[in-house]
């Protein structure tokens, strides 16, 4: 929760339980409703606000099989001893609307020493920071001069123009890299039979050379190599996998990473059976995007019911009307004032019944008893006891 930087001296941190549902603005008014004149005029709660002596009042608050629970956050710019008053205040809370409820004051935090905490902190990690910079200087020096003469070696290759060192012509074995990054390390190490495939989409420059040579791929540690992986496996004949350690990228590493990694490459069907990794075919990628397209279909389908629903209920609301359904179809509609009565007597069957009132026990009990699995309506009320098969749902709920 987002507390206001205007009180800027303590937090009260408190919990809140209450025996029944309620909502932020219910808590709100209770703490104010219930505290006013309890502790005088000086620190009446809506004066100390009003004057910037307490901060915005953060409730959030959960609620689960018929009962909720929270936490509540009140900045304040009071003294100690007032602001231990006001923390102490809350505990008399015992009713939220309807509902029997127990405040308990849990801290109140020093929020200047939280921010002297943090100064120290941040100080640290800037003081690391500079510190090695000072001494990558003359490393990163080494490194530029020596990027600036390898450079010079790495060609452009085939028709789609792929960075390369100068040997993948010459060798029977070559190395297929992400980029030209990759590329230009291993140069750095006198590697000079590396390929990169210089996007995600594999070339077909690399198709026709895995065809003709000995082919290791070796690739990032992270998601984006993982992804590069299976189409190169996909589509170009692999006979070698190698991985740089996990999280590091080919570009970035040392000599001694490099051929480490290089020398525990591994034959391609070793390296699928211990990672657990399926090869789709091309008609078996066909397949997966036709999987594709229905699940969206389907989606769109639950969307354009969810925008139906959400059209029916403004109109029930405004009709104040309650609507009986089965599979997405209006049976019966009924007034909310004789809704629990024509319930019971109807003899239309249905699975969902939308009301622009309350959702209350007594209809949730009606509802079980007519077969209906699913209620929706402008809020739920203090329901305690709920059938196992029926969803209770807001309409905002619905939308998510």
């Amino acid at each position: 929760m987002n507390t206001d930087p205007y009180a800027a001296k303590y937090l009260i941190r408190a919990t809140i339980e209450t025996e029944g549902v309620v909502e932020r603005p219910d808590v709100v008014g209770a703490i104010f409703g219930q505290t006013e004149g309890l502790l005088g005029d000086e620190l009446d709660l809506r004066d100390l606000q009003k004057s910037g002596r307490i901060g915005r009042i953060e409730v959030d608050i959960k609620s689960e099989k018929g009962k909720s629970v929270g936490e509540i956050l009140i900045p304040s710019s009071l003294d100690q001893v007032e602001t231990a008053i006001l923390a102490a205040a809350l505990e008399t809370i015992d009713r939220v609307g309807p509902c029997r409820s127990r405040v308990k004051v849990i801290s109140i935090e020093d929020i200047r020493a939280t921010k002297r905490q943090k100064v120290v902190d941040r100080a640290k990690e800037l003081l690391q920071m500079l510190l090695k910079q000072g001494k990558q200087v003359s490393e990163d020096l080494i490194k530029t001069v020596r990027e600036a003469v390898e450079i010079e070696e790495v060609v452009i290759y085939g028709e789609d123009h792929l960075p390369a060192g100068p040997n993948v012509d010459k060798s029977e074995a070559i190395i297929v890299v992400e980029g030209r990054s990759d590329v230009i390390n291993l140069l750095n190490y006198g590697i000079k039979n590396a390929i990169a495939v210089n996007g995600t989409s594999v070339p077909k420059t690399i198709v026709d050379l895995s065809k003709k040579k000995i082919v290791t791929a070796f690739l990032d540690g992270d998601h984006g190599g993982d992804l590069i992986l299976k189409e190169l496996l996909q589509v170009a004949d692999i006979d070698f996998i190698a991985r740089a350690p996990p999280g590091y990228e080919v570009e970035e590493l040392t000599y001694k990473q490099l051929m480490k990694a290089l020398r525990n490459k591994v034959p391609v069907e070793q390296y699928l059976a211990t990672h657990n990794i399926e090869i789709k075919k091309e008609g078996e990628k066909e397949e997966e995007e036709q999987e594709e397209i229905k699940k969206n279909k389907e989606e769109e389908k639950e969307e354009s019911q969810e925008n139906d629903i959400g059209a029916l209920f403004k109109e029930l609301n405004a009709k104040k009307e309650a609507a009986l359904l089965n599979e997405n179809k209006v049976v019966e509609r009924i007034p909310l004032n004789e809704l629990i009565e024509k319930l019971k007597a109807t003899n239309e069957k249905g699975d969902t019944l939308i009301t622009g009132g309350i959702i209350s026990q007594r209809l949730v009990d009606v509802a079980a008893e007519k077969g209906i699995t699913k209620i929706i309506g402008y809020k739920i009320g203090n329901v305690t006891k709920r059938p196992l098969n029926i969803k209770l749902l807001t309409k905002d709920m619905v939308k998510k």
